[in-house]
C-alpha cells in the first residue's frame, strides 16, 4: 500500500498500522453483517408479538402482560448485566405496537 492509502486506511478505521487498519475492516463488515441479522429478527419478532396481542386482545385480555415482560427483563439481565435489562426494556417497547 501507497503511504496515501495506508494513511486513509488507518484514518477511517482509527487504527495506527495497515495490519490494524485490514483486521478493523474485515471485523466491521462481519459487525454490519451481525446487524443487519440482530434487525431482521428484532422485526420477526415484533411481528410474532403483533400475533400474540391480537390473540390476546381478541380473547378478552390485555395486550401487555406484565408478569411475562418481567420474565424477559430478567432473562436479558441475567444474560448481559444490567445492561441487558435496558436492551430488553427497548425490545419490550419495540414490540408492543401502539399502546
Amino acid at each position: 500500500m501507497s503511504n496515501a492509502t495506508t494513511s486513509a486506511a488507518t484514518e477511517v478505521t482509527g487504527a495506527r498500522t495497515e495490519d490494524a487498519a485490514a483486521l478493523i475492516t474485515g471485523a466491521r463488515g462481519r459487525v454490519d453483517a451481525l446487524d443487519d441479522r440482530i434487525i431482521g429478527l428484532v422485526q420477526e419478532r415484533m411481528a410474532v408479538s403483533a400475533v400474540i396481542q391480537e390473540a390476546r386482545i381478541t380473547s378478552g385480555g390485555r395486550r401487555v402482560n406484565l408478569s411475562r415482560e418481567t420474565e424477559i427483563l430478567t432473562r436479558y439481565r441475567d444474560a448481559l448485566g444490567k445492561p441487558g435489562t435496558t436492551l430488553a426494556l427497548t425490545l419490550l417497547e419495540l414490540c408492543r405496537g401502539r399502546v
